[in-house]
């Protein structure tokens, strides 16, 4: 039986139910199917005659799925509202990666580096693991978000075309997101923090912001496109 739940399983997730729903109605099926199998048993039956009764008296795949399917409130949000799932969604997850990052270069040139100009100098001790922690939540954001993407696009079984824009305006804004800091207004006060987003110098024909949305897309959309390709090879010719 854990074979047709597979199949159930796959059903549901591709006609856009939740993981979640998915998995509890599973569940209760399992359960089910226990409880007529020993009622079979009781009854005289061999394990496997009851086995198959019980099957029987559960319900085709056809009638279990349609018992999850075309039901609104068993849909996901990725089904209900894609364009917020994998667009807004993403979008203000790295924003406020972004502002932890800035905020985190913010303090540090407060509160480690008094009087400095810049919070881009020669840093030692404490200073660099604080704003190594910073610049690695920044470089690092757009990735995570991508896998994100991936990881919730895969468990909803879902079709590339929301999941690639979301990758794709991930990897805009996190190929062209570039910090700046302005000098203090007075002798040993602190600057601000700003952030904007542009396309940068021209690298061998190709503007840097553009290079490094290329990179980041290609980092994102790989680990996704490796397990479809996984899952296309597994299935039964």
């Amino acid at each position: 039986m854990a074979e047709s739940f597979d199949e159930l399983r796959e059903r549901l997730l591709r006609a856009g139910v939740a993981p979640r729903h998915v998995r509890r109605y599973l569940a209760e099926l399992a359960d089910h199917l226990a409880d007529l199998r020993a009622e079979g048993e009781r009854a005289g039956r061999s394990r496997a005659e009851a086995e198959s009764a019980a099957l029987i008296r559960l319900g085709g795949m056809d009638d279990l799925s349609r018992a999850m399917i075309g039901r609104r409130q068993f849909q996901s949000w990725c089904v209900r509202a894609p364009w917020a799932a994998f667009g807004l969604a993403p979008l203000f997850l790295l924003a406020g990666a972004y502002f932890v990052a800035c905020l985190i270069l913010w303090s540090g040139w407060k509160f480690l580096l008094p009087g400095a100009n810049s919070p881009f100098v020669r840093l030692d001790g404490f200073a660099i693991l604080y704003f190594g922690a910073g610049r690695t939540l920044y470089y690092s954001a757009p990735i995570l978000v991508g896998w994100g993407i991936g990881l919730i696009a895969a468990r909803q079984r879902y079709k590339a075309l929301w999941p690639a824009v979301g990758w794709v305006l991930i990897a805009l804004i996190g190929g062209t997101a570039q910090v700046h800091a302005g000098r203090p207004a007075a002798p040993g006060g602190v600057g601000d923090i700003s952030m904007d987003l542009t396309l940068g110098p021209s690298l061998h024909g190709v503007s840097y912001g553009l290079y490094h949305a290329l990179v980041i897309f290609a980092l994102t959309v790989l680990p996704c496109l490796v397990w479809r390709l996984q899952k296309a090879h597994s299935l039964p010719a």
